[in-house]
């Protein structure tokens, strides 16, 4: 342990439940590595859980950011626990933080929850499948055309009430999530993610400090992956270049196996009627290289225009 290891590490959160599980795993790793520190948690909450209509209209995903990112550089709060998947990456992290670590990456696929157990392949055409994901909502559209998207907002449990008082007739929600707020018992499927690409960012779990905090950026360093963020670099990478914003269907994942780094992504129409695909092996070139060949490789396919072309 560092000679220099901070006594009490405030934690900046949202105040949703699965947020705070999340933290508390922070804090569980915390505790394993570092005995001596002491750590609180501070919660906030922000104008996205406070909103419950389009994300759009209030500045899309920074909406999920915003205040914890406030928390932090206003010195209210040390370590700013975010899942990657809703820090924006068309633009910079705020000025005068970094991420210090990204824990091991869970499962970045999706669930289908439907109430009858059925699979997706299963639901009668008609069915009221509840999202408010654009990214789900235009592979839906491809491949099950027969099947209606209605959006629902909100956490997981309470999409989960929501299914229950007949908002929709299932839901699709991340699988990291439901192991999160322990209710994997409601999935019906796990879809690949063939069969649905997951979001940017999805499964990944970042701390992030101010630059200048370097007794907390060294204390929490330990708790990072290796390779969950040279994935993580690659797909943020690849979202910058693409300056992809809220309502743009766009999917990818990149996967370090046995040392070998990887990328898939596709760009969408939200019809679900233009798929733009690209697929790059890193060989020599570093993860945020990585991110934008493929990123070029869409837009040479005509991303640009199909992303510019959806209103936002």
């Amino acid at each position: 342990m560092p000679m220099s290891a901070p006594e009490l590490i405030r934690i900046v959160t949202r105040d949703s439940p699965m947020a705070l599980a999340q933290v508390e795993r922070v804090r569980a790793l915390l505790a394993a590595h570092h005995p001596d520190v002491t750590t609180t948690v501070v919660p906030v909450k922000t104008t996205g859980d406070k909103w419950q209509g389009d994300l759009a209209a209030v500045e899309g995903k920074g909406a999920f950011t915003k205040e914890v990112d406030a928390a932090l550089l206003n010195d209210e709060a040390d370590v700013a626990v975010h899942c990657v998947k809703d820090v924006p990456a068309d633009r910079p992290l705020p000025a005068g933080t970094v991420f210090a670590a990204m824990l091991a990456r869970d499962d970045i696929r999706d669930a289908l929850v439907h109430p009858g157990g059925l699979t997706l392949d299963a639901l009668p055409p008609g069915t009221r499948v509840g999202t408010s994901s654009v990214r789900r909502t235009a592979q839906l559209a491809r491949s099950h055309p027969h099947l209606h998207c209605v959006p629902i907002r909100g956490n997981a449990n309470l999409r989960l009430e929501k299914l229950a008082h007949g908002a929709a007739d299932a839901l699709l929600l991340a699988v990291s999530g439901l192991e999160r707020i322990e209710r994997t018992d409601v999935i019906s499927e796990v879809l690949s993610p063939e069969a649905m690409m997951p979001p940017i960012g999805a499964g990944i779990i970042a701390l992030q400090c101010r630059e200048d905090d370097q007794d907390t950026i060294e204390t929490v360093s330990a708790l990072g992956d290796p390779g969950t963020h040279r994935e993580a670099t690659a797909e943020r990478m690849f979202l910058h270049v693409l300056q992809g914003h809220c309502n743009s269907p766009i999917a990818g994942y990149a996967s370090a196996r046995a040392g070998e780094l990887s990328l898939r992504a596709c760009v969408f129409t939200p019809d679900g009627k233009t798929i733009l695909n690209a697929h790059e092996w890193a060989g020599r070139l570093d993860p945020a290289t990585l991110g934008t060949s493929v990123a070029v490789a869409l837009l040479r396919q005509g991303a640009r225009d199909l992303i510019d072309g959806i209103p936002h």
